[in-house]
């Protein structure tokens, strides 16, 4: 990934609705969603969702496939995992971590327990 791809799928989910269906749609897995069940899932009315399938689609986070008389929807596992290898690139100053917690314990210092006077 490069970042200008990886500043189009961060700038699509910078949105409160647009997160919520993302997170929704890999909740959902390989089955994905139809739209209606996504708008009523998410409370959000079909032509606000229209424009939300819209721009995490452009930014190729969002697949869609016909069935029948539905479209439905599904979140891109490999751009997910690209976007989160691009952020994770050379993470722990190239070392190999290989978990959240190997590089949080490096990276962010322990800092003393405040006491109150």
């Amino acid at each position: 990934m490069d970042s200008v791809s990886a500043v189009s799928a961060l700038g699509a989910l910078a949105q409160e609705h647009r997160l919520a269906l993302f997170r929704l749609l890999v909740q959902a897995g390989a089955s994905g969603k139809p739209a209606g069940a996504i708008a009523e899932a998410l409370g959000v009315p079909n032509s606000s969702l229209s424009f939300h399938l819209a721009q995490l689609s452009k930014a190729g986070l969002v697949r869609q496939e016909r069935q029948h008389r539905s479209i439905i929807y599904r979140a891109d596992y490999a751009a997910m995992n690209d976007l989160v290898g691009y952020l994770m690139e050379n993470c722990c100053a190239g070392a190999d971590c290989g978990t959240a917690l190997g590089c949080a314990a490096e990276a962010v210092p322990a800092q003393p327990e405040r006491k109150s006077a």
